[in-house]
């Protein structure tokens, strides 16, 4: 395990080395002059201004506060340039994605506006269907490159932050990124938010490597990158903030905030000044019309997290129904594209992102009740199918599309009961956004904050705060916290029980196993085994065979108990038990911790394929686990 002290004699310190090293020879030139003084026979023992070394006191309190200073003004610069350093290339990387992404739609006639002006109807309907297949068949080709053979997303980078590492694998980000600009280029129903956060956090994680190999600096990296994206694709500063720290660290220590709110916000200002981007949509100034509302605001955040488990069980169900097909791996995403094309013929709504479907459902009356259910059945089933079978994408975007879909689908279900009580449709529509979407990523501050931003609408972000606490209230209770955590839970990586529990099971039995203990060899006298342990003053032996295979334990207890004849005479297989419990080296902690729950006793065998290979200590298990907390709360509570 890597020191969590930090390498402050890196390159960043050469900005404030100069401070340093004159410090430095104003200490010596101290020490020389004082050496000098005793050389000439004028020492002062007993100045009280002194040291024992002959350094006055007041220069020895200097050089301490100098040591001191340097370290906090090194943390304060290093922190704040990785805040900026990861903040500045997220953002110009989202904005270069995003542009990329647009310009992939036009050109392979997936934007709304490029199908518009395409006249040849048979190169549209060819185009239609052979970009998607096509998109998959390359996605899929190169996630052979990935170790898991799987694109990364999300919950690769929330693994990453809590499991104390902070490190992100450069070739998988890489290609997960690629990965996922060819299948939002191609039209995928999947979303880019998620690959953004991917990619921003990967970037944190492998930037933060040039400011020290320090595992809290790289924990630090994920976060700002993941604000970046998140506040450069939404304009949403202080959303991002709040996404790092809440989906992605899950702990609000203030040495990592100040960078990220560094990196958030200069993630903004690339995207709101340097590229003049314009936000997801625009809401004019709406009111509550009718205190009344709040009833439908309170259904939409129920049933928005009804929709939301459909949705999030439908993408695990595409999964599960992908890995029983007997395809090669990289035709799964094309058969994915091949449906989408397909049911794009007749419903074009569903290729890509759709933003231009999202803004325009929050207008009045754009779209027909039947045009809403069938765009947002579509567009639900169809998700489901591009992340199950292996394209790369967020579940972010088509969250938001299903939401915006829903809500205003109950705007006009309210407006046949309140007729002109109704408030606008936009605000039915966000709320139905932040109801599904909140139970799939597990944010309901950052969902609640994006409407705010975008909109800076107080009533509006109230009303969606309603829907967001009642979507997230049932949605958990019915699902659990967010699709990432289900899906990491499916990885062995359990969050449900705090990150102890997760740092504890990642370590194993066989790091803390000891050879020191009695051992006792099948053709050793019960005798010498029995004076052994009272000579050492154990309470237990081990008992092997010729080959070193485990026969079971002898107790102090159970060999006083015998007699002389038979402690003599008897053979040690004949008296060894295996006693209340066994451990393997492949055993976690977690689970060695389970099992110690009732056991009383010296120490535990640990066995691997029949073999004796040492004991270990219910106390080396119990140090392990303090361990891992104190790593835990420094993190957490880290103020500098």
């Amino acid at each position: 395990m890597r020191s969590s002290t930090p390498p402050w004699n890196g390159w960043i310190g050469l900005i404030i080395e100069d401070y340093w090293s004159r410090l430095e020879t104003f200490r010596r030139l101290s020490t020389s002059c004082c050496i000098i003084s005793n050389w000439k026979g004028h020492p002062k023992p007993h100045d009280s201004h002194k040291t024992a070394s002959g350094i006055p006191g007041a220069i020895q309190l200097l050089i301490r506060y100098g040591v001191w200073l340097k370290k906090v003004l090194l943390r304060v610069l290093t922190m704040t340039l990785l805040g900026m350093a990861v903040g500045t290339c997220v953002a110009l990387l989202a904005v270069g994605f995003v542009e990329v992404v647009e310009w992939s739609n036009e050109i392979l006639l997936i934007s709304p506006r490029s199908r518009m002006i395409e006249g040849d109807t048979v190169w549209l309907t060819t185009a239609t269907i052979a970009v998607p297949t096509i998109g998959g068949l390359l996605v899929g080709l190169l996630c052979l490159l990935i170790p898991e053979r799987r694109p990364h997303g999300p919950p690769d980078a929330i693994q990453a932050a809590q499991s104390l590492d902070g490190a992100m694998p450069v070739k998988a980000g890489a290609v997960s990124a690629l990965a996922a600009g060819i299948s939002l280029g191609a039209g995928a129903s999947v979303g880019q938010y998620g690959p953004l956060a991917h990619i921003g956090a990967s970037v944190g994680s492998w930037l933060s490597r040039a400011f020290g190999n320090s595992r809290y600096l790289g924990t630090i990296g994920i976060g700002c990158g993941a604000a970046a994206a998140i506040a450069t694709a939404f304009n949403a500063p202080i959303a991002g903030l709040v996404f790092a720290h809440e989906v992605i660290l899950r702990h609000y220590s203030l040495r990592a905030f100040a960078p990220i709110s560094v990196a958030a916000t200069l993630g903004y200002l690339v995207a709101n000044f340097a590229f003049d981007r314009q936000p997801l949509f625009r809401v004019e100034k709406f009111a509550i019309v009718s205190p009344y509302e709040f009833l439908g605001f309170i259904l939409i955040g129920v049933a928005g997290a009804v929709l939301a488990t459909v949705f999030m069980k439908a993408v695990l169900y595409a999964a599960k129904l992908a890995k029983s097909l007997a395809l090669p791996a990289p035709f799964k995403p094309a058969l994915a594209g091949l449906m989408v094309g397909i049911v794009a013929l007749q419903i074009p709504e569903v290729l890509g992102i759709g933003k231009e479907v999202l803004r325009f459902a929050i207008i009045e009356n754009t779209f027909t009740a039947y045009e809403l259910v069938l765009i947002l059945i579509a567009k639900l089933i169809l998700t489901a199918m591009c992340l199950g079978f292996g394209f790369a994408g967020g579940i972010f975007s088509p969250g938001l599309l299903i939401g915006i879909l829903f809500g205003t689908l109950v705007g006009y279900g309210v407006d046949a009961v309140f007729f002109d009580q109704r408030s606008h449709i936009a605000l039915y529509a966000i709320c139905g956004m932040v109801a599904v979407t909140s139970p799939v990523i597990g944010a309901p501050l950052t969902t609640i904050l994006i409407v705010f931003e975008l909109t800076r609408n107080y009533d509006l972000a109230t009303a969606a705060m309603v829907s967001v606490a009642f979507a997230n209230l049932v949605g958990y209770r019915i699902f659990g916290r967010s699709l990432f955590d289900i899906q990491l839970h499916m990885r062995n990586f359990d969050l449900s029980l705090g990150r102890d529990k997760v740092i504890i099971e990642r370590r194993r039995v066989g790091d803390f196993v000891s050879d020191d203990f009695t051992r006792a060899a099948a053709d050793t006298s019960l005798q010498s085994v029995r004076d052994s342990l009272l000579h050492t003053g154990r309470t237990v032996a081990y008992a092997v065979d010729d080959q070193g295979l485990y026969l079971g334990m002898l107790s102090i207890n159970q060999l006083m108990e015998l007699g002389v004849k038979e402690v003599a005479i008897a053979r040690i297989e004949d008296y060894a038990t295996p006693g209340p419990l066994i451990l393997s080296p492949d055993d976690s902690l977690w689970d060695a911790m389970v099992k110690l729950e009732d056991f009383v006793g010296e120490s535990i065998p640990v066995v691997d394929e029949g073999r004796l290979i040492g004991v270990v200590f219910e106390a080396s298990i119990v140090r392990a686990y303090l361990k891992a907390l104190n790593e835990i709360r420094s993190e957490e509570n880290a103020a500098a």
